[in-house]
């Protein structure tokens, strides 16, 4: 707790400062870019992995980069999506999952319910992303198994974006893209979903890929 808030003292007096002007504007209202959801592990900054200021990313996050179908539940993931599309304007929205998912291992390898029942329930809505790995990649070892679910967990929340009726509406108008990433913590790579290859290819500043997603994928390891 020390380390935060010496981390708040130098915000504080250091940074605040030079950046008065963007805080100032920030203050009056936000005009993101783009809805970013992503996982909640520590070990992703998405600001940081796209060299974005405040103000400029909408940002998601949750256990596995899950969006439950809509009506599914009622959480903050639909009333954040419905906001970030109707409310804001956002255009794009990134589905972006990493290697070394502890939510993903935890899918493959289901936690007692009885010390973890939340977190049980919570992945129930990637259940569709368990059959898809159980049933199409069998033969995969452990390493490689955990590679392609998440990937396939990116491609199966984007289809649960699709139900949700703010983004059915932006799509078939074209004025909302989807998009699904994957973060290589190990190598600092992004992958992006190519549904023309059927395939997650590294990102480039030339190379932006968005989707809807082929259900002709066949995941390789990342």
């Amino acid at each position: 707790m020390q380390k935060l808030l010496r981390g708040l003292q130098h915000f504080q007096t250091k940074i605040f400062g030079s950046h008065r002007e963007l805080f100032e504007r920030l203050s009056q209202g936000q005009a993101p870019e783009a809805l970013f959801i992503t996982c909640s592990d520590s070990r992703i900054n998405p600001n940081m992995l796209t060299n974005t200021q405040p103000g400029e990313l909408l940002i998601l996050r949750n256990a596995g980069n899950i969006i439950p179908p809509y009506g599914a539940v009622q959480g903050g993931e639909a009333a954040t999506v419905e906001f970030a599309v109707a409310g804001l304007g956002v255009e794009d929205i990134i589905v972006c999952g990493h290697t070394h998912c502890g939510a993903m291992k935890s899918l493959l390898d289901p936690p007692g319910r009885r010390d973890y029942p939340a977190l049980t329930q919570w992945l129930a809505h990637a259940e569709s992303t368990h059959r898809v790995v159980r049933e199409k990649y069998a033969d995969r070892e452990a390493a490689s198994l955990l590679s392609v679910t998440i990937q396939e967990n990116v491609l199966a929340q984007m289809e649960n974006l699709r139900t949700h009726p703010v983004i059915a509406s932006g799509l078939s108008q074209n004025k909302l893209k989807l998009h699904g990433w994957v973060y290589k913590i190990e190598t600092g790579e992004v992958f992006g979903y190519d549904p023309v290859h059927c395939r997650f290819d590294e990102l480039t500043e030339k190379r932006q890929i968005c989707s809807p997603p082929s259900r002709n994928f066949q995941a390789a390891d990342i």
